[in-house]
């Protein structure tokens, strides 16, 4: 396989996969941004972040939408003030939120963008050390783009399997 070939392979699935995950992501915003707790691996100030990023990055959080206050989403997640003060700064660093004074902290236009440009260079990257570890493995380009045509391919309950080849 070309070098073209699999950086056109490598986008494509990249591609793929983004709109799969999209599409499968079945939780709703309250603004309360799902559970957050310390039993999950992470800062709980991560998860905030990742949880915006996530709703973002799938559109339910649109360009200029309101955020909680700080102190409203502290009470909602049963964090602390610092806590989300800490991921809203991150947040806006990352250009995904900006704050006004005085009247609140908002989706930034490119929010949805930049969160989709993260996940797609992260998907990407992925693939890419899936298809290296494949190599190492001894499996052929044939046997690589079968199992990632099988991974794609929706289990009966429109999950996506995890079915081993060999």
């Amino acid at each position: 396989m070309s070098s073209k070939l699999a950086t056109r392979f490598s986008i494509a699935l990249a591609i793929c996969i983004c709109t799969v995950y999209t599409a499968a992501m079945t939780t709703r915003i309250s603004l309360a941004l799902g559970p957050v707790s310390v039993a999950v691996p992470g800062a709980l100030y991560q998860q905030i972040v990742d949880a915006v990023k996530r709703e973002v990055g799938a559109g339910r959080l649109a360009p200029n939408s309101v955020l909680p206050s700080f102190r409203v989403l502290a009470e909602e997640l049963l964090v602390s003030v610092i806590t989300v003060k800490r991921a809203y700064e991150e947040l806006e660093r990352e250009g995904i939120i900006y704050r006004r004074k005085g009247l609140g902290t908002f989706v930034a236009e490119a929010g949805h963008d930049r969160t989709r440009a993260g996940l797609r260079a992260s998907a990407e990257k992925a693939i890419t050390e899936a298809i290296q570890t494949g190599r190492k493995a001894g499996m052929s380009d044939r046997e690589l783009l079968q199992t990632f045509k099988d991974a794609l391919k929706p289990a009966p309950g429109g999950v996506l399997s995890h079915r081993r080849i060999g």
